[in-house]
């Protein structure tokens, strides 16, 4: 009895432990998620002023992660498509993330930018994503950059 006991308590564990690993399996970045609400992307670029400087929370997918430092990852969700941006060296997002589901959050930031600099961003851009960059398709201002100062995120394994 003792014996089939143990067996069924071994068991009982190894699925548990098992449940427990599915359900983990996110990998978390900086601070992780806090828990605020979901925001879809769009309500965010459509009102950048009413969200700036509060901490937003969204999901979606990685469709692309910087190259070079990791220190940003473009997130989409049925909505729209907005950056995430880190300071450098602090949380690194891996070139792996892209295409997988994620979780982010951070304050939400605009950046006004005179034409000048605006386009030097673009540039720089698009170096980074190994694209070419015509500064002449730059259409008329406002020139602003609205992106997510993140704080966090779990992307999936």
């Amino acid at each position: 009895m003792r014996k089939w006991l143990f067996s069924l308590a071994l068991t009982a564990g190894l699925i548990s432990s098992n449940f427990v690993a599915a359900g983990s399996a996110e990998k978390v970045y900086g601070d992780g998620i806090t828990g605020v609400e979901s925001t879809e992307i769009s309500r965010i670029l459509e009102n950048p002023e009413g969200f700036e400087g509060k901490t937003v929370r969204i999901e979606g997918k990685v469709v692309d992660v910087c190259r070079h430092m990791g220190c940003w990852m473009d997130i989409e969700d049925s909505t729209g498509r907005i950056q995430i941006k880190v300071d450098d060296g602090v949380i690194v997002f891996p070139s792996t993330a892209v295409g997988k589901n994620t979780i982010a959050e951070g304050k939400v930031e605009v950046l006004s930018l005179t034409k000048e600099k605006y386009v030097g961003w673009l540039e720089h851009l698009a170096v980074e994503k190994g694209k070419t960059f015509d500064p002449t398709t730059v259409g008329d201002p406002p020139y602003k950059i609205v992106r997510i100062r993140g704080t966090g995120a779990e992307i999936e394994e």
